[in-house]
This record gives C-alpha cells, sequence and structure tokens, in this order.
C-alpha cells in the first residue's frame, strides 16, 4: 500500500503534529470527499506501508521527526515556485524554502526530494522570461540536491478560475508550452538533473522530457530494494501516469491559499475546516 500525504492538502507544512500522532496510534480514518459518510480505516503499521509520498509546498517542521520516519520508505514532491503574494498569499519566503529543501535532501538523500516547478502558468507579471529567470535561479541553488524536476502547466477549472479573477492568468497555448519546456532542459542539462512532465498530454519525447510517475512505483522499487506490483491508478487523469495510492488529505484545508490551487478553491471553508483540526483526532478534519 502506498500512501499519499497528500494531494489534497500540504499535511508536513499543517498537520505534522497530527502525522506523527497517526503514525504512533498505527492507523488514520479518511473520508470520502464525495460522501462524507463514507468512512475507511488506514493501516500505517511499518508492515503494511509500502510507501509514503509527501507533497509540500514547506516541509520545515518534518525535519525534526524524521528519525521517526525510520521504518518507512518514503520520499517527497517538494514544489518551489516564482510567484509571490499575489498568487501564493501565505507561503513562506522562497529563500527559506529553498534552504528547507537543501537541509531535508542532505538529510534524506537527493533521490528522495523530487522538485515540482508547477503549475507554470501566465499574465503580463510573470512572462516566459520571468520562468526562465527563476528556473535558473533555483536550479542553480537546488540541483546539487536533487535528481529531477517535475513540471505541469495550469489547468484553469471553473473554481480556480473564480479565484483566479484579475489576476489575468491564463493558460499557454501549445507553442509555449514547447518553448519553455525546450528552454527549461537545456537549463536543466546544463546543471545535471532530469526534467519530466506531469499528467500532460502533449507529447515531448523529443525535447528529452518524458511523462512522469509522480506516485511512482520504480522509485519506490529503488528506495525499498524490493518489487512491487501496482497498477496505474484508474481515479487519476487519463494522462496521469501514478500508480495506485491512497491519499489521507482533505480538500480546502490547506492554509497556503495559493489561488490556482484545484484542491484548496475555497479560502474561507479551509480556514474553518483548520478550526476543526485536532492534532489528537483519527481524522484530519473533525473527529
Amino acid at each position: 500500500m502506498i500512501i499519499s500525504v497528500s494531494r489534497r492538502t500540504d499535511i508536513p507544512a499543517f498537520y505534522t503534529d497530527w502525522f506523527f500522532n497517526r503514525l504512533k496510534e498505527g492507523f488514520v480514518y479518511i473520508r470520502n470527499p464525495y460522501n462524507k459518510n463514507q468512512i475507511k480505516k488506514i493501516s500505517l503499521l511499518p508492515e503494511d506501508v509500502d510507501c509514503f509520498v509527501f507533497w509540500s509546498k514547506n516541509p520545515e517542521a518534518f525535519l525534526e521527526h524524521l528519525s521517526e520516519l525510520e521504518k518507512y520508505n518514503y520520499y517527497f514532491q517538494f514544489t518551489l515556485t516564482p510567484y509571490g503574494k499575489d498568487l501564493e498569499p501565505l507561503v513562506p519566503n522562497k529563500k527559506d524554502i529553498s534552504d528547507t529543501f537543501i537541509s531535508l535532501s542532505s538529510r534524506i538523500g537527493k533521490e528522495k526530494v523530487i522538485w515540482r516547478y508547477d503549475p507554470i502558468l501566465i499574465n503580463n507579471k510573470y512572462t516566459f522570461r520571468y520562468h526562465l529567470k527563476y528556473f535558473d535561479f533555483f536550479a542553480r541553488s537546488i540541483s546539487p540536491h536533487t535528481e529531477k524536476c517535475v513540471i505541469s502547466f495550469i489547468d484553469l477549472y471553473n473554481k480556480s478560475e473564480r479565484n483566479l479573477k484579475g489576476s489575468y492568468v491564463r493558460e499557454l497555448t501549445l507553442e509555449e508550452m514547447i518553448n519553455i519546456s525546450k528552454e527549461f532542459k537545456m537549463i536543466a542539462d546544463k546543471y545535471g538533473f532530469e526534467i519530466v512532465s506531469c499528467a500532460e498530454s502533449i507529447d515531448m519525447d523529443s525535447l528529452g522530457i518524458g511523462h512522469n510517475r509522480c506516485i511512482d512505483n520504480v522509485l519506490i522499487e529503488r528506495i525499498s530494494c524490493k518489487e512491487l506490483n501496482y497498477i496505474k491508478d484508474k481515479y487519476q487523469r487519463d494522462d496521469c501516469g501514478c500508480v495506485e495510492s491512497i491519499d489521507i488529505g482533505t480538500y480546502n484545508s490547506c492554509l497556503h491559499g495559493c489561488r490556482y490551487c484545484y484542491a484548496n478553491f475555497n479560502s474561507r471553508v479551509a480556514g474553518d475546516n483548520y478550526e476543526k483540526h485536532l492534532k489528537e483526532s483519527p481524522f484530519l478534519i473533525g473527529i
């Protein structure tokens, strides 16, 4: 069993104490996001968990708890983007985040800290040149501390479009996607790391950019030194390469307030949910 922690919210940033309490208890309860009365008990015992996949913009709080993960296999999907407070209101200073990236990698190994530069979006401020400048800037700093960077392009869903009103953010054209990917690949080659795409339908194999599995059975086999038998996750988009996993997060519970986020589309509800959080509860939100 692979546990995703979590696509739906930033557990390492905001719910660290809760997560490690759940490890001590050995289980967690999760609600079906589409039917709150449907509840599952998920074992978190080392013998039942093949791997944890942590997703975070700021896992600093996890650093002092890494010894508690010694019996587990795990890796981090670590997002570091160039956006300011206009789009990421409560994300900490990017210099502090990059320092956390480097510190985490030095503790657990660079193969277990994957850089996510996503979503890529465009407006009058965040231009093609802006992205090239800051992708190179970040790459220069953190490239010795990771093996891979994952990129994806923004998809404007109805709820994220509402939150982005007035920002003039737009999706990239196919030509823009190809051009920026080509430039990013050259930067990645310069600094010596792999670049791959996440859940994108466009074929960039000719650029040397493959399709990624963010929940990656191949990486997990490498980390765990054992063969695993996992199939593609049928609940993800067709273009997503992830294998099956169980997500223990809750939508609308992240406090970063990123305006483009599909999983946290109502900051007021997120704040209300956070107020309902109890670190001793088997549920992330409520009891």
